[in-house]
């Protein structure tokens, strides 16, 4: 049975005002990325989820928190949707950071991981998400990673391809795993 996927990105941090690559750091929202991730609520709590799943990184977290506070929607939080751990790298100037990013498609960071070991880290997720939830509508809420392999697992699209695109946000991507 399908299962359709709603992927949101976590609301707007503390560390994307100053433009700092997050990584595996908690971050937490800014007064703006609060205000969305209220928003993110109002666009989705009618939308028929059975579940949100959500990285258990701190900003994430807090957009889930705000978004689908007062619900009964169940709120799942799970590791494998962090974003890629960049290491020793975590915390450094976004724009230092992503200029190097083709060269870490398979070499990990210093201490840290690939971007395709976090694809994979993700897809065992996916994996998993029809033991419980076949035939149901879920929203993620992750991060580049986190949409990364859902394009690539799900949609076929190519790493060496997303690793060079421009990230291009919206509100919601929805997927469906068959």
């Amino acid at each position: 049975m399908p299962i359709e996927i709603v992927f949101e990105t976590h609301s707007w941090s503390q560390d994307n005002d100053r433009g700092i690559a997050t990584g595996w750091l908690p971050g937490s929202l800014s007064d703006r990325g609060r205000r969305l991730a209220v928003e993110l609520g109002e666009r989705r709590r009618k939308d028929g989820l059975a579940a949100v799943f959500t990285s258990d990184l701190t900003r994430a977290v807090e957009t889930a928190s705000l978004a689908f506070a007062g619900t009964d929607i169940p709120i799942l939080h799970d590791w494998r949707l962090r974003e890629c751990d960049y290491g020793d790298n975590n915390g450094l100037r976004a724009i230092q950071l992503h200029r190097s990013r083709f060269e870490h498609l398979d070499k990990p960071y210093p201490r840290g991981e690939s971007w395709r070991q976090a694809v994979h880290r993700v897809g065992r997720f996916l994996g998993d998400l029809p033991l419980r939830w076949s035939d149901s509508r879920v929203l993620v809420i992750g991060h580049v990673a986190t949409r990364w392999a859902f394009d690539h697992l799900i949609n076929n699209v190519s790493l060496e391809e997303l690793v060079d695109a421009d990230f291009g946000w919206r509100e919601g991507w929805e997927y469906r795993l068959t």
